[in-house]
């Protein structure tokens, strides 16, 4: 990403996409049974992902606006995801967000993240917000993840028994999701 612009580099393409579903737990941004939660409703296609979600009020910031921290674990979550469908289960070591516009309450945004980078256990991912109606950049995000080594990885695809399906129209369903169900 071009921090001076707010250009992403690889921009994502708009493909068909698997459903990403996982046994129901508690993670704040993509768990079914956290009561709290944003509950995603995560897709994936090679090494991106991206959901499609309108903040509902209790994730307010200002006025009207997305909570920064909220916007945060959105782009963090499409980035983390992004590594799922390359086999790799990480964990965030740093992220680095731009916020360019105000992310609307209630108004349906994109979300969108994908790998850029693949160290040996060390990846880059990027993401950006968008507002769908106009394709307008909202907020845009870097971060570098740590896979988990093998043991841990095995534990972590026992535990969420991780599984693409089919993608359903984000269309016929209301945003937000049911990503763990």
């Amino acid at each position: 990403m071009d921090r001076s612009t707010g250009t992403i580099e690889r921009p994502p393409e708009r493909a068909a996409g698997l459903a990403v579903e996982v046994e129901p737990h508690h993670c704040f941004a993509c768990g079914s049974l956290n009561e709290h939660g944003l509950h995603l409703d995560l897709h994936v296609d090679r090494d991106r992902c991206w959901t499609e979600i309108a903040l509902p009020d209790r994730f307010q910031g200002w006025d009207g606006i997305a909570h920064g921290g909220i916007v945060c674990t959105v782009l963090d979550e499409v980035m983390a995801w992004s590594l799922a469908s390359t086999d790799n289960w990480g964990v965030t070591a740093r992220l680095a967000v731009a916020f360019r516009k105000p992310v609307p309450i209630g108004a349906l945004i994109r979300a969108e993240g994908w790998l850029t980078d693949s160290r040996r256990r060390v990846m880059g991912t990027a993401a950006q917000i968008v507002d769908p109606a106009t394709g307008t950049v909202l907020a845009t995000a870097d971060a570098t993840y740590v896979a988990a080594g093998p043991e841990r990885k095995k534990e972590l695809q026992a535990r969420y028994r991780f599984r693409l399906t089919e993608r359903r129209s984000l269309t016929d369903d209301s945003p937000g999701g049911r990503s763990g169900t």
